[in-house]
């Protein structure tokens, strides 16, 4: 079990997994049959590509005092999945995976922003974990109108 227990540990964690799910949401633009799900891919990928600014910057600028405060109750394994699983080729299968992503990101965010010791980084996490959210709400209705039949 590898536990997030610094405020550190849980900034270095935030900032991997956007840049890797920033990279799986490049790979997927590339896969994706219809122009909207590779619109949508393609501003996911950027989001991600500014949460792990954010996430490094916010690391770099608390630092000093807070990169060793002790934090409890936050397990890396609980947020990892498992993304080399079968090669997602089908828009709905990339859709599906794309949803599992923001999901563990959405839950993340927001199980963290109550866990660490700065307001500040608490406010940014619920503000990321608020954009999970609507992500999520706009691909599920991505993936309806893909179920109906239509390449809008």
């Amino acid at each position: 079990m590898m536990g997030l227990t610094t405020f550190g540990a849980i900034m270095g964690f935030a900032a991997e997994m956007a840049g890797k799910t920033e990279e799986v949401y490049k790979t997927f633009v590339s896969k994706a049959r219809t122009q909207g799900l590779r619109e949508v891919l393609q501003g996911l990928a950027e989001e991600e590509g500014k949460n792990q600014s954010l996430m490094v910057k916010t690391r770099r600028e608390n630092v000093t005092e807070m990169i060793l405060e002790p934090v409890t109750g936050l397990q890396q394994e609980d947020y990892e999945i498992d993304l080399k699983a079968p090669e997602v080729t089908e828009d709905a299968g990339l859709l599906k995976a794309v949803l599992m992503l923001e999901e563990r990101q959405r839950k993340f965010f927001r199980d963290a922003s109550s866990k660490v010791p700065l307001p500040e980084v608490a406010r940014i996490f619920r503000k990321v974990a608020q954009k999970k959210e609507e992500n999520l709400a706009r691909l599920q209705g991505l993936g309806l109108s893909q179920t109906l039949g239509s390449n809008s």
